[in-house]
């Protein structure tokens, strides 16, 4: 009787690795991204109006929303514009 509450537990155990895992990765993934845009926007960006400045302040504030909000909004549009 009492070994089905000891599989139970293990077994819930290993749900919470994986869900803890895949936490984890996704932190990770966020953390790369925020790197990669800052970066890219500290090495591209034209200086113009200080809108280094102010991409910059943006991701490093927003952290992942900020990186994502430049990934998809100013980046095709500083790659249209300036060509890099």
């Amino acid at each position: 009787m009492e070994a089905i509450p000891v599989v139970m537990a293990g077994g819930m155990g290993c749900v919470w690795c994986v869900l803890v895992g895949g936490i984890g990765a996704v932190g990770i993934a966020a953390t790369v991204l925020w790197i990669w845009m800052l970066i890219e926007c500290l090495t591209k960006e034209a200086d113009e109006h200080n809108n280094r400045l102010i991409w910059t302040l943006v991701i490093v504030f927003t952290h992942a929303i900020g990186a994502i909000i430049y990934l998809f909004v100013r980046r095709p549009q500083r790659i249209k514009e300036l060509g890099k």
